[in-house]
């Protein structure tokens, strides 16, 4: 794996690969700069959702490590870009419905898949929105601007309602519901998707409160994911490397709680399977069966505890993938996996307290 300042190097490669070389922009052109159109990453019109919310924390990464105001600028760009595609109609003509030029996310957005209809069809998904509701907290945090963060709990409220669901008279959600909102497309819920909005939700008005805006609140929502997550009894992590990864990560926000107790002591000791003892399975399997942007996942996650054992593990995997990613990597996930690649390698932004705040 790389070490050292290659790290940082290796990070930005990973980066350029997908947004192009943002490093050669000319200063007077970085205000007008668009994120160029990665033709078949799986984004529509350019954009997929979870992709650029890692584009943005890496951005956000870039500029804390390197001090460069230009990565700065170029999240608020990569943000609006997302905004103007994911928060409008497929056809361009209008914003989604609920969402004004005063209120653009009061519509949500779109996960941005590139088909329109059918099983995997556009759509918008609850851990996606609330992945980046994060990324536009952090940019809050790292710009000291409220902006962004008033920007999320505006998503946050407007489609909190939408997600929820009652199913043999209990209250749960489904993970994916229509573009404009009205209606569920699946009948379960994310394993992830109540913690992860009850951590996130926690998170925008935590800071909310930090910019002195005291009467934002998202309580109400955070009891109904609270009573969802009751409702489950004992939680546990998975041996699927992204949901594993994206587990550990989301309970370093509040390790107090219980919650977050049992997924990280769960998720953890399935770590320490995967990386240490040679547990067949996800690694056990030859790479090309293997899709390398879960695995790193899972690296991002094991990343955010301070076990040193662990974390060589997470060296070894990214070195192995390191020697055959950019040859063999599917043209339809290059972009996720760069991202995530380079945010496995350096955490950076998706630490909470990376920017110093408490």
């Amino acid at each position: 794996m790389a070490s050292g300042s290659n790290q940082l190097q290796a990070f930005r490669q990973a980066m350029v690969a997908v947004y192009g070389e943002f490093d050669r922009i000319p200063q007077q052109d970085l205000a007008t700069w668009k994120p160029p159109p990665q033709p078949g990453n799986a984004g529509h019109r350019g954009r997929y959702l979870w992709t650029d919310a890692f584009g943005v924390v890496n951005f956000l990464t870039l500029f804390h490590e390197t001090a460069e105001p230009r990565y700065l600028g170029l999240a608020k760009r990569l943000v609006q870009s997302v905004h103007d595609v994911l928060g409008r109609t497929r056809d361009e003509t209008s914003r989604l419905p609920g969402a004004t030029d005063e209120e653009p996310l009061k519509g949500g957005l779109r996960i941005g898949k590139t088909d329109e209809y059918g099983p995997n069809a556009d759509g918008q998904y609850h851990h996606y929105l609330t992945l980046w509701m994060f990324a536009l907290n952090r940019l809050s945090v790292a710009a000291k601007d409220s902006t962004f963060n008033d920007l999320a709990v505006q998503l946050a409220r407007a489609i909190h309602p939408r997600f929820i669901v009652v199913r043999n008279g209990q209250e749960t959600m489904s993970w994916k519901i229509s573009t404009d909102m009205t209606q569920p497309l699946v009948n379960s819920k994310g394993h992830l998707d109540d913690v992860t909005g009850l951590a996130i939700f926690q998170l925008l008005e935590n800071t909310a409160k930090k910019f002195g805006q005291q009467n934002i609140t998202l309580q109400k929502e955070m009891d109904q994911y609270r009573g969802m997550i009751a409702s489950e009894g004992e939680l546990h992590s998975s041996s699927d490397m992204l949901d594993l990864g994206m587990s550990l990560w989301i309970s370093h926000f509040d390790r107090d709680a219980q919650w977050s107790r049992e997924l990280s002591q769960d998720g953890l000791s399935i770590a320490q399977h995967i990386f240490l003892r040679g547990k067949p399975g996800a690694l056990g399997r030859r790479m090309s069966y293997r899709l390398a942007f879960r695995e790193f996942g899972a690296c991002l996650g094991v990343k955010c505890y301070e076990d040193k054992q662990l974390i060589q593990g997470t060296h070894a995997l990214l070195g192995s993938w390191e020697e055959v990613m950019y040859e063999t990597t599917p043209e339809d996930l290059f972009a996720i996996t760069l991202v995530m690649y380079a945010a496995a390698l350096i955490p950076g932004a998706f630490y909470l307290g990376y920017f110093g705040e408490t």
